[in-house]
């Protein structure tokens, strides 16, 4: 489902067949006619810069390239004989006339934490296609074969130099794309690289221009000083500040969100979002904009990585490294040392497994105090589960752990991150959805295949420590950044405009709690607004559930008020 013709390319493939590219693809025609003269190479969804996928239409049926990094899903589903697909999962359930899954809707609101419980449709009879592999549809509906393409093994040479070269392509091909690209310049790394690394890359008439948003009462936070520090380092930068009043807190209007294809991250911040893109179009014509999303995820190194030094019987590092994590979060380094041994031995499937049996009995996390040194993050739940959304989570988690991993044999550390990765570039294109209901296209350049890939090759002994803040950027971008700011090792907070947003629309949040979770048996309502109430007044709880639960709400609302999707047929047509 496109909005643009431009997004979707197609070129005559070797037997006659058809090639498309679909989404933003960096190769130039002359490389796309030649990959297509003969066998697609297996690296062709993660070869350019860009987020796209590729599409081979044959006469024996469909073969589908999906994209690695997951930042351009595809979908499929049986229909009239043979198999459907698209890139839009709500197009699909209109088509085939699929319900939601309260399954998935559960492990939205309670196990979003858990990417493998989340790697699924929210409508039943609708399959996410597996990211990074080769997947075939034959046309007489037979069963669909999927062959796992990508997979991050290790490989020799300076990690820092690598990203370097993949991210300032991934940069200039944005700007190839659209000269008037924007970019976020929030005063942190990832967006303060792009929007430097973009100013350099764009024409010599022009400038980039650079968004920092700030609180109405505050213009001398730290943020505000680095983003300065930023577009001070060249003048090709126009550095725009947008101040954010009482209507764009968080919270505000949630269910005024569009309608997506599963619920977007921004939802809670829609106004916030909705706002800065209705300005950016007014006061320059964005229409492309760049956003530092992603760099969390890509460069972080998780705690696994303590089991994988153990595995390697690197024990002098894994100590040091235990150590400087311990002294980050004001902990023991022995129970650390002890969870990676014990992780170590653990399998992605068991730990599923378990995790569906404590979530079944009520129990406790086992991994609750061990400083996440686990393969997913183990969050009590909170009170106001239900019975029902127990039973349809464990449900979730068991199917995880039953199905065969695509990734064997992979490094702890580095396949836990290709879950996380996934996860998160799957749910950014519901944000890039709904930036384009305000006719502005998102780009997440972190997200790209070719930049996940070239990160995540990283070998063990190049690998960063863990206790490090971001040091494969700040190496590769030494003589971008300025210093003052490539020497930081902390990041901006909203918290304060968060609970008085959510104080702020205490009543309309309220109300959420009898609507369609409620009417699914998920949620109990009473204990939710407890809850919610007491969120608002500032008493220390865990609010990663209520997030989830409004977010997962507000997008049933928009879902159920949206008109629905109408598909027309059209005989003997062709691609």
């Amino acid at each position: 489902m496109w909005s643009d013709p431009m997004m979707v390319r197609a070129v005559s493939g070797a037997d006659g067949g058809t090639v498309m590219v679909l989404g933003r693809c960096g190769a130039s025609e002359a490389e796309l006619g030649t990959v297509a003269g003969g066998p697609l190479p297996e690296d062709v969804t993660w070869r350019w810069p860009g987020t796209y996928t590729v599409v081979e239409h044959r006469a024996e049926g469909v073969v589908l390239h999906t994209d690695p990094a997951g930042a351009m899903p595809l979908y499929a589903a049986e229909f009239g004989g043979g198999w459907a697909w698209s890139s839009s999962t709500r197009a699909l359930a209109a088509l085939t006339g699929a319900a939601l899954s309260a399954e998935r809707l559960a492990v939205s609101v309670f196990a979003s934490y858990v990417p493998a419980a989340g790697a699924r449709s929210f409508f039943t009879g609708v399959r996410l296609l597996a990211p990074g592999s080769r997947v075939w549809l034959p046309s007489d509906g037979g069963t669909p074969r999927c062959t796992t393409v990508w997979r991050p093994d290790p490989v020799p040479g300076d990690p820092a130099r690598r990203f370097r070269v993949v991210l300032q392509a991934a940069v200039e091909y944005r700007t190839v794309l659209d000269p008037e690209v924007s970019c976020d310049l929030s005063g942190g790394l990832d967006s303060s690289t792009l929007a430097l690394l973009a100013a350099a890359a764009r024409p010599a008439e022009g400038h980039l221009n650079g968004v920092t948003v700030h609180p109405d009462d505050d213009t001398s936070g730290a943020d505000l000083h680095y983003a300065r520090l930023a577009a001070a380092r060249d003048p090709r930068i126009a550095h725009h500040l947008l101040s954010l009043g009482t209507e764009q807190l968080p919270y505000t209007d949630i269910t005024a969100v569009p309608a997506t294809d599963e619920p977007a991250p921004s939802t809670l911040a829609r106004a916030r979002l909705e706002y800065q893109l209705a300005w950016m179009k007014s006061e320059f014509g964005t229409r492309t904009h760049m956003t530092g999303d992603g760099g969390d995820s890509v460069l972080f190194v998780p705690p696994a990585h303590l089991a994988d030094l153990l595995r390697h019987r690197r024990w002098a590092r894994a100590v040091s490294e235990a150590t400087g994590w311990a002294r980050l979060r004001h902990t023991a380094v022995l129970p650390l040392l002890n969870d990676a041994r014990r992780l170590a031995g653990v399998s992605r499937a068991d730990a599923f497994a378990d995790l569906a049996h404590t979530v079944e009995s009520a129990g406790h996390p086992a991994g609750e105090d061990r400083g996440d040194v686990t393969w997913v993050p183990q969050l009590p739940m909170p009170p106001w589960i239900t019975e029902k959304a127990r039973s349809l989570l464990a449900g979730g988690l068991r199917r995880a752990a039953t199905e065969a991993d695509p990734l064997p044999g992979l490094d702890l550390g580095p396949r836990v991150l290709v879950d996380e990765i996934r996860e998160l570039a799957r749910t950014a294109a519901a944000d890039a959805q709904l930036a384009d209901q305000q006719g502005v296209e998102l780009h997440n350049p972190f997200l790209d295949a070719h930049v996940v890939d070239a990160v995540l090759r990283t070998e063990l002994r190049s690998r960063p420590p863990l206790y490090a803040y971001k040091p494969v950027l700040r190496r590769a971008m030494c003589r971008v950044l300025p210093p003052q700011l490539a020497a930081r090792t902390t990041k901006g907070s909203f918290n304060t405009a968060h609970y008085t947003g959510m104080r702020a629309n205490l009543p309309a949040l309220t109300d959420l709690t009898e609507g369609h979770l409620a009417g699914l048996g998920i949620i109990e309502p009473g204990l939710l607004r407890t809850h919610l109430a007491q969120g608002a007044a500032g008493v220390p709880m865990p609010l990663a559930a209520i997030e989830q639960f409004l977010t997962t709400e507000a997008w049933l609302h928009a879902l159920h008020r949206a008109p629905a999707l109408v598909w027309t047929r059209e005989e003997n047509a062709h691609v």
